[in-house]
Formats: structure tokens, C-alpha cells, sequence
């Protein structure tokens, strides 16, 4: 593809918010909810060469030259992770402002990742035509041959300024933690935690743009180090 996904965002960063209510004792159940993107691109360097053999492939004795125009296609690729979860701990008291916290996330995620390549400039006027052909008030697509095809027509799309696809999947998501809180003022707290996210895709559970199955996608985990930091309102 071109790019390199080490240069996505490390550490990922994820902005959402959480609350609490305490049940009996020192149980406390609570939510969170968050979302978070990284993007990288890149345009490369094009070589144009005669592909006198048919294989998509520049082999030995083909000519070849480096593209000097301006139409370098761009690559760009944005990873999304949205997660909403539950969570339960034990809240044990250290000193009068300061508690110490156990427990654990639970809920569902989704994990996407957004490939675009472009080759031109879009026109708003052009964004909603269809690519295969002519669509006439009735609904009957008109899909033009040339008469070599004509008995044995292959439908393909024509050619179009870029390219989007999306994969995503969504999985259950698992994350124990430690928490610290400060209560600094009356109604007003920093509360850290560290903790560890473990989530997996299963296998055949991705999707291609939001909807075809991808049955031979593999599986994945998304497994790490999690750290939250909030500023905490309340008692």
C-alpha cells in the first residue's frame, strides 16, 4: 500500500468521559464511553513503464520512465477506536483525600480502518453519478460495450478519482485496572489509572465498509498498557 503503520500516533490517544455512583459500602459501579483516530499519508514517486507482457509486473528489458506530472495519486489511512463500557471496583481509603481503587471495564468496542487514495480533485457535481454507466427516471442502469463484449459483457466500474474502503469490526472488550484519586478541593478531583485493555476480533468477523463480511480476515487482538488520566467532579 505505501504507507508505514508504525507512524501512526504511539502512544493512541482516546478522549471520552466516565461517571460513577457507589452501590453499598465501598462498591462503586460507573461508564465510560470514548473514541479516538490517528492518521498517516503519504503521495509517492510513480514510474511508468511499457507492460509489453500483460503481468503488472516491470520486467527486465521493459522501458521505463519516472512520472513528472501532477497527478501523483495521495494514500492516506485513518485508524478509529470507539469503546463503551461498563465498569465495577472496590474503592479502599487512604488518607482523607486520597483513595485507592480496583476494578475492571467491560463492554463492547469498535475498531475501524479507513484506506483513501486519490488521484484527483473531486467535483461536488460529479460525487453522486453513478459509475458503472446511465441511470434513466425508472431506475434502469444503461451500461455501454463496444461490440467485442456485446455478446459476453463484464460489468466494471468506470474510471473514478479515488478510492475509499472501509474495515472494521466490533469486539468485546475486557481491562482491569488500579486507580488513584486526589480529592484537591471540596467537589473537585485527579483521578489516574492504569490498567491493561485486552480485546480480540475473532476471525471472519470483519467487515468491508460496514457491511460485506470479510470471511477470511484473521484474528486480531487489540491488547496494551492503558493509562487515564480525568479531572473528577463530585465527592
Amino acid at each position: 500500500l505505501g504507507l508505514n503503520p508504525e507512524e501512526f500516533d504511539d502512544p493512541f490517544v482516546i478522549h471520552g468521559g466516565e461517571g460513577f455512583a457507589h452501590v453499598t459500602g465501598r462498591w462503586r459501579i460507573g461508564g465510560y464511553a470514548g473514541m479516538g483516530g490517528t492518521t498517516i499519508s503519504t503521495i509517492p514517486e510513480i514510474i511508468v513503464f511499457s507492460d509489453t507482457d500483460d503481468d503488472d509486473t516491470l520486467d527486465v528489458g521493459e522501458p521505463f520512465k519516472p512520472y513528472t506530472e501532477d497527478f501523483n495519486p495521495s494514500i492516506k489511512a485513518k485508524f478509529s477506536f470507539l469503546l463503551g463500557a461498563a465498569s465495577v471496583e472496590y474503592v479502599m481509603p487512604l488518607l482523607q483525600d486520597l483513595e485507592l481503587s480496583a476494578g475492571a471495564l467491560m463492554g463492547l468496542g469498535r475498531v475501524s480502518m479507513a484506506l483513501d487514495q486519490q488521484s484527483g480533485n473531486p467535483r461536488w457535481n460529479k460525487v453522486f453519478t453513478n459509475v458503472y454507466g446511465t441511470m434513466d427516471s425508472t431506475g434502469t442502469l444503461y451500461y455501454g460495450v463496444d461490440a467485442a463484449d456485446y455478446d459476453d459483457p463484464k460489468i466494471l466500474p468506470g474510471m473514478v478519482p479515488g478510492l475509499l474502503r472501509d474495515v472494521s469490526a466490533a469486539f468485546f472488550n475486557f481491562q482491569p485496572y488500579v486507580a488513584v484519586k486526589w480529592q484537591f478541593l471540596e467537589r473537585l478531583g485527579l483521578r489516574i489509572s492504569v490498567g491493561f485493555n485486552k480485546g480480540t476480533v475473532n476471525a471472519g468477523s470483519w467487515k468491508l465498509n460496514g457491511r460485506t463480511t470479510i470471511d477470511d480476515s484473521p484474528t486480531s487482538a487489540l491488547s496494551g498498557v492503558s493509562f487515564r488520566t480525568m479531572l473528577y467532579i463530585g465527592l
